[in-house]
């Protein structure tokens, strides 16, 4: 009875140690002594960096798309016609995608087109 309350006590010993360590581990990615760039806990672009990212906007020279509603943060953009790009890794990394409708450049959620964030 005795090695069976031991042999049990050590199964979940074994068990249980992989998620109490994983559970404390500091986990640090990304490149060290590299350039810092970050971006809003909800994956928008930080303040500071708004005003380069426009400059890089306009140097790409994305085209402008038109819609006939007022270009809000909510909207969703149609299916067909847009083209949305990815945010260059300066900017931060973000899940987020980024074009221009009635030419302001908007941050959109890709998976539902919808404007996160209107920069101009």
């Amino acid at each position: 009875m005795r090695n069976s309350i031991l042999a049990l006590a050590a199964i979940a010993t074994a068990i249980g140690a992989p998620v109490a360590a994983q559970a404390q581990a500091d986990i640090t990615t990304g490149v060290v002594g590299g350039p810092s760039v970050a971006v809003e806990s909800d994956g928008r672009i930080m303040a500071e960096q708004r005003p380069a990212f426009r400059e890089y906007v306009v140097r790409e020279r994305v085209p402008s798309f038109t819609i006939p509603d007022r270009v809000v943060v909510g909207a969703v953009l149609p299916e067909m016609g847009v083209t949305y790009y990815d945010v260059p890794q300066r900017f931060g990394a973000t899940r987020l995608r980024y074009t221009v409708v009635n030419g302001e450049t908007v941050l959109v959620e890709p998976r539902t087109r919808r404007i996160v964030e209107v920069l101009d």
